[in-house]
């Protein structure tokens, strides 16, 4: 009996040794859906030299696998139409169910176009009435590597319905929507979104290797897997921090950093609330203790004591003289630690945070005066030199930190795969180097069309109205942001929506997805379609001096100029003169034109629109509702002119 137990287990290994060998690639599930009129590519693994037997719709494909066990075959043109099974035979069958053939987005970028439906505007409402059973989408799997992954973990196309599509990508859905109502159409959507994430970490090894502005920077960047690169990073990690700290790494005595009489005399210092990035700590993610002594005096004693911290970034567990008071998960939440009778004494005592950061900015922020210890009749405000300690440097890799990384992963797995174009909603990541996002993010459209072979339409949305710092005179990096989407404009075809009005300056998030959605779909069935419609808002023409005043005209009107409150007053322009300081411009709206006038400079010689983070005051509009387009007719240096993408050398 144990002989035949062995056998039978021997067979079924054997046979799912087979059945892993064959196997379609990830992309390819039920209820997937599939680009019309043009080749299909379906491609997959299988033994060498395997004969491979593809049959869909009314074709029937063979083809072998190569000595590597890769196989590939393309399926003729199909119309738009379905449901339909596609089977692929070998040693055993495949068989996908509910296929549909139509038109095929892919959605990328990072958190505004992640954003479900379900987080949007409307959510309630929109959720039970999503019975589109023609919209489908597959969400790619959050994925990094240093080296190009030939497919995904297994991921699954859904059939939207009031079930489904809570987690569709909110951009995404209200797009299909748009297309499906005018094309009656299938639509799917290709979800490979992740938030937070850089544009160098959406491109491609060659592509940065084929650039001038980066091929330098690729040098750094060695052809090892990650765990290579993960062990190479802690070491070099490790060495920087026991430079700053003069003192060989450990964390075995840690649980003593809490305790009042732990001397911390030799430990460095840093200032808080401040960002630890911005100062000696610099770029780390990993457990820091921060510590303070302060005096409290006996009449103190007899209050009752607060601990008030604006923000931690990410979490902590706040000590005083050894005794935990509290702790809180949240980067930006507010800490509020109550201090029982008994912790506080006279004279010296010490505060103890130790501060878990889990990627980006670490430390305590928020306004100076924010952090203090709070009696019933005074305060003390605890803002300057804190000492600090790490304890442990985090384990693992940000998809920031390296280029390429989610290209490799995410998107290099989807080619060949055939799709119409790709809608795009990225930026707030790089806006610290919005002036190299003017090279960037051609290099990302361009690279991926060459890793497609095709000149694949490219439409995107440019960074809508957030309460950011910044603006003409300053310098404004969102707005120089926002100028490198428009100069991407310039790479043949694509389109760009304009989001100055759309949402709440105060979340970078904003919730009205539909209208984004709307307005993309509009570039695309002008573009694509053969839906003839305005779909654009006005854009800088020209600018001319009539002695105190200045003219400025516009291209792409639509039916004409208007204001978003039917005044003829406009706002957002500037002006300067020579100079070169800028001042708030009355506009006015007169026969097309805008009109300007400022007290403040007697001959303008330049002007701006919406150079602000938050543009949301901007009401010029055409009749068709499109906003205007920010603009600038200055060509003066830029606050991010000199900040570059950067690779920390691993060795």
């Amino acid at each position: 009996m144990k002989i035949r137990n062995s056998i039978l287990a021997l067979l079924f290994c054997f046979v799912n040794t087979l059945q892993a060998q064959f196997s379609v690639a990830s992309i390819f599930s039920d209820n997937m859906v599939l680009q019309r009129n043009v080749k299909i590519p379906v491609w997959g693994s299988a033994k060498a030299n395997d004969e491979i037997i593809v049959t869909f719709h009314n074709q029937t494909k063979i083809t072998k696998a190569d000595k590597n066990g890769k196989w590939s075959i393309h399926l003729e043109d199909e119309m738009e139409g379905g449901p339909y099974e596609l089977t692929i035979k070998n040693e055993s069958t495949i068989q996908i169910k509910n296929i549909l053939v139509g038109e095929v987005w892919i959605c990328s970028g990072q958190s505004n176009m992640e954003w479900t439906v379900g987080q949007s505007d409307n959510a309630k409402s929109e959720i039970e009435n999503a019975t589109f059973s023609n919209i489908r989408q597959i969400k790619i799997p959050k994925e990094i590597n240093s080296v190009p992954n030939p497919d995904f973990k297994k991921a699954t196309w859904k059939v939207c319905s009031p079930e489904t599509v809570a987690d569709f990508t909110g951009i995404g859905y209200y797009y299909a929507k748009q297309l499906q109502e005018k094309l009656h159409v299938p639509i799917g959507l290709i979800n490979a979104t992740w938030g937070g994430k850089n544009i160098e970490t959406w491109i491609s090894r060659e592509g940065f290797e084929s650039n001038d502005e980066f091929k330098e920077m690729m040098v750094q960047m060695p052809k090892i897997d990650l765990n290579s690169i993960l062990e190479n990073k802690l070491i070099k990690e490790q060495n920087r921090i026991e430079k700053i700290e003069n003192s060989k790494f450990s964390n075995q005595n840690n649980l003593l950093f809490k305790d009042l009489l732990f001397d911390d005399t030799n430990w460095p210092e840093l200032t808080q609330p401040g960002i630890w990035e911005e100062q000696s700590l610099g770029n780390f993610d990993g457990i820091v203790w921060l510590r303070k002594h302060i005096t409290i005096s006996k009449k103190e004693l007899e209050e009752k004591g607060t601990l008030e911290i604006p923000a931690i970034d990410d979490n902590d567990i706040t000590y005083i003289n050894g005794i935990k008071i509290g702790e809180t998960n949240g980067w930006d939440t507010k800490r509020t630690y109550e201090i029982p009778i008994g912790i506080l004494k006279e004279g010296d005592n010490s505060i103890a945070i130790r501060v878990v950061d889990n990627g980006g900015g670490g430390g305590i922020y928020g306004e100076p005066t924010a952090l203090k210890l709070v009696f019933e009749k005074n305060q003390k405000v605890l803002s300057g030199l804190w000492k600090f300690q790490v304890e442990s440097i985090k384990k693992g890799i940000n998809e920031n930190e390296f280029p390429s990384l989610c290209f490799n992963a995410m998107i290099n797995p989807l080619i060949p795969f055939a799709f119409k174009g790709v809608i795009w909603y990225q930026g707030e990541s790089n806006v610290p180097r919005a002036y190299q996002y003017n090279k960037a993010f051609p290099l990302l459209i361009n690279d991926w069309r060459s890793k497609w072979e095709s000149e694949f339409p490219f439409y995107f949305v440019q960074l809508a109205s957030f309460t950011n710092k910044g603006n003409s005179n300053e310098g404004c990096p969102w707005a120089e942001l926002r100028e490198a989407q428009t100069n991407a404009l310039t790479t043949p075809n694509t389109g760009m929506v304009i989001t100055t009005d759309i949402g709440t300056p105060a979340s970078i998030h904003p919730t009205n997805k539909q209208e984004v959605g709307k307005r993309l779909a509009s570039i695309a069935l002008n573009n694509l379609y053969n839906q003839k419609m305005i779909c654009k808002g006005p854009t800088f023409k020209s600018f001319e001096n009539r002695e105190t005043k200045a003219i400025v005209t516009f291209e792409n009107i639509g039916s004409g100029l208007t204001s978003l409150n039917n005044s003829n007053i406009i706002y957002g322009f500037e002006v300067a003169g020579a100079e070169q300081v800028f001042y708030s411009a009355i506009g006015l709206l007169k026969e097309n034109k805008i009109i300007l006038s400022c007290e403040d400079v007697i001959k303008p010689l330049f002007v701006r629109f919406g150079w602000i983070a938050d543009a949301s005051r901007c009401n010029l509009f055409n009749l068709e509702g499109f906003p205007a387009e920010p603009f600038r007719s200055d060509n003066f240096q830029l606050k991010t002119t000199f900040e570059k993408y950067e690779i920390i050398p691993l060795k």
